[in-house]
């Protein structure tokens, strides 16, 4: 099993963007189509905490759904944005990297070199 986990979005040039760094590095990762195999509540929480960013800061604001759901009042709660993103992992943004060295929000893609 890889050290490195990339969750990523094969649509997103951000995220193919760490796959290109990460492949030129040749560094083996793991890939995780999160959209097919989204995160579980817990680990998306885990991943957050590590992270250091509210769940506000992770949601994709860019998406239909989330105007759909009207995500963008204040009123909901980290948990339930949390739900919406279990629910609906289009609303994650990405990729986000998991190394030995951290966790990150990789964008721009170039971010991943701090974890690396």
């Amino acid at each position: 099993m890889s050290e490195i986990t990339v969750y990523h979005n094969p649509r997103c040039s951000n995220s193919r963007g760490v796959l290109e760094i990460l492949r030129a590095a040749g560094l083996e990762h793991e890939v995780i189509e999160y959209l097919d195999t989204p995160p579980s509540k817990a680990t998306l929480t885990a991943l957050l905490a590590v992270m250091g960013l509210s769940a506000r800061e992770l949601l994709r604001a860019k998406e239909t759904v989330y105007v759909e759901l009207d995500l963008g009042k204040a009123a909901w709660t980290a948990e339930e944005l949390i739900n919406f993103m279990v629910a609906y992992p289009v609303l994650i943004n990405r990729p986000i990297v998991v190394t030995p060295k951290g966790v990150r929000l990789c964008r721009p893609p170039e971010v991943v070199h701090e974890i690396l």
